[in-house]
């Protein structure tokens, strides 16, 4: 007789990946951060969203979360993994580059931070204690959601992701101490001494000592011999032992979990299975940080928000604003410019997860009142659950300030008078600079124009002819000498530039051939409608060039390979031609060639 299964056991593993299944989906086809999803399932399925109506609606339990303390148990291996694979990203070297930043930066962030928000806090708790363990909690930011959102965007490697960073790294370094003392306040532990903070600092600094000191000897061999097994699933159940043993060594000490496995991916980083391990890690650390985002949501007591929204929201607002301020002045001495800064200062402005933790030990040790603190971590989640759309604000933002500051010289020189027979290239980044260089390799004058300050005054440096300007305004392409221009090639990767550069050209040159990038053959058939001679979509040219690699590799004629291609090519162009709305402007080619 077989055993019963207990199934309330998997209902909450079932309820979550049915609800990845339905997020992930839809909030990418509305090109919206699955964050955002998460956040607000936790919500609506937890104790204080549907959660509610399970003692009248009994079979309403299968649709709810009912257990957050296990689950938050689950979601700390999200923070685990994420900090584990930013680790294998980084190295020694570049960690020491970045020391400045780490122990300065962030030092002063948290320092700053907490001093101002613990005089605001001291005029509502009315104790100095209270006041500044509320300052350090609401000082600190969410690495969990931060670094998601930066990695989604391909920002992490720019000068406002390393600072976020940075400071991020400092607050998970800080937490450790700031819970010791805490423990230290705490009136419930009498015995809580200096000798014991100091032991339990000893116990961290030796856990860090050990991880490093036996990852630098361990990890290299014990990788090796896995590998040499070339059994995926050993070389799998290999990558979790790592990140699992090092998170719970720290752990064991007082550290962070995160910050165990952090080392660890660092020590691993300089192997030569960085990129293997971070390959099998992606689908553990993906959903395990959708549970961590899922159980940030089921702490959102909609109730409470709605029986003081308006204060919650200003407390939320002011929380942000301060901190931004602070962030923003604070950046500009350590190399940011204006619009570096204030993305960054909108990016660390809300509150972090390890908020939340500081504030619940404060309200057990009684150091924080219940009502304060329970509304102070109403106030966290809100902003945590906010810093997508902060993201994109920021960036926005910094976008709008990269225009108003000033340029350097070196790049403000004005386009060389016309040149007849010059080739115009819109956007030089990797995809705009091989066109340049096959250009110049046929001997046909090119002008490259972009948007990126610093990659124009490079180039400038290194000799080529590319200028700073916005290819979507008419003057512009003017001075470009878009009149006397032999064809316009458009290599922005924003299929939003790509259609106002086509815009302001055919609005200058009607007869202009246009050559212009594209995202997919939807995106193509979309530029032909606007007016361009030839679009070409990155997914189709990929796989012509993966056939004809195949073929040429397995032995067909390159003479054959190479027409088929040039003729599959041609079909596809007149399949997205056809699709299109508007006519080819062959008339504007013929009366351009009998004027010439």
């Amino acid at each position: 007789m077989s055993a019963s299964i207990d199934l309330h056991a998997y209902q909450e593993p079932i309820l979550f990946l049915a609800t990845a299944g339905v997020v992930v989906p839809l909030f990418h086809k509305l090109k919206i951060s699955p964050v955002l999803g998460f956040l607000g399932a936790g919500a609506l399925l937890g104790p204080y969203g549907l959660g509610r109506f399970v003692p009248e609606n009994p079979w309403m339990d299968w649709l709810t979360f009912t257990n957050p303390e296990g689950t938050s148990r689950l979601a700390e291996f999200g923070v685990v993994f994420l900090l584990f694979t930013i680790g294998i990203e980084l190295s020694w070297q570049r960690l020491r580059i970045l020391r400045r930043q780490v122990f300065g930066f962030g030092t002063l962030q948290v320092v700053l931070c907490t001093l101002a928000l613990s005089l605001f806090a001291f005029k509502v708790v009315d104790t100095v204690t209270a006041a500044a363990v509320i300052g350090i909690a609401l000082a600190l930011s969410s690495t969990a959601i931060v670094l998601p959102v930066l990695a989604e965007q391909k920002r992490i490697n720019t000068v406002p992701g390393r600072a976020s960073f940075s400071a991020l790294l400092f607050q998970d370094l800080a937490v450790a101490p700031i819970l010791f003392t805490l423990a230290a306040l705490d009136t419930h532990q009498p015995d809580a001494t200096m000798l014991s903070f100091a032991t339990a600092l000893f116990q961290a600094a030796l856990a860090l000592i050990v991880i490093v000191g036996l990852g630098r000897i361990i990890l290299r061999p014990f990788f090796q011999m896995v590998s040499a097994t070339k059994s995926p699933e050993l070389f799998m159940a290999a990558c979790l032992l790592v990140v699992l043993v090092t998170s719970l060594i720290a752990a064991a000490s007082g550290l962070s979990m995160a910050l165990g496995a952090f080392l660890a991916g660092i020590l691993l980083s300089e192997t030569e299975y960085r990129r293997a391990v971070d390959t099998t890690i992606q689908p553990f650390k993906g959903l395990l940080l959708g549970v961590f985002f899922v159980s940030v949501g089921m702490s959102l007591d909609v109730m409470r928000f709605l029986q003081a929204p308006l204060t919650i929201l200003a407390v939320a607002i002011f929380l942000i604003a301060i901190k931004s301020v602070i962030i923003f002045w604070l950046a500009r001495p350590f190399g940011l410019n204006a619009s570096e800064a204030a993305e960054t200062g909108l990016l660390l402005g809300p509150g972090g997860e390890f908020g939340l933790v500081i504030l619940g030990v404060a309200m057990t040790t009684g150091l924080v009142p219940t009502d304060v603190g329970q509304n102070l971590l109403l106030v966290t989640t809100l902003t945590m659950a906010a810093i997508p759309v902060f993201a994109r604000l920021a960036r926005r933002l910094g976008r709008r300030l990269e225009l108003k500051q000033p340029l350097d010289p070196a790049i403000t020189v004005l386009p060389p008078p016309e040149e007849p027979g010059r080739v115009i290239i819109a956007g030089y980044g990797r995809v705009g600079q091989l066109v340049g260089d096959m250009l110049q390799r046929h001997r046909v004058p090119y002008l490259a124009i972009d948007m990126d300050p610093a990659r124009v005054a490079d180039e400038r440096k290194a000799g080529k002819p590319v200028y700073f300007g916005d290819g979507s305004h008419p003057h512009f392409l003017n001075v470009c000498g878009i009149e006397q221009a032999r064809a316009l090639v458009i290599t922005l990767d924003t299929p939003s530039a790509i259609e106002s550069v086509v815009a302001a050209a055919r609005q200058e040159r009607p007869d202009l051939t246009i050559v212009s990038r594209a995202r997919d053959a939807k995106h193509a058939a979309q530029l032909y409608d606007l007016g361009v001679d030839d679009a070409v979509p990155e997914t189709i040219e990929a796989s012509l060039q993966l056939s004809e690699a195949v073929l040429a590799d397995i032995g067909v004629p390159m003479g054959l390979v190479i027409a088929s291609i040039h003729e599959r090519r041609d079909e596809f162009r007149t399949i997205l031609k056809k699709n299109s709305k508007k006519p080819e402007r062959t008339e504007f080619r013929a009366r351009r060639t009998v004027g010439k």
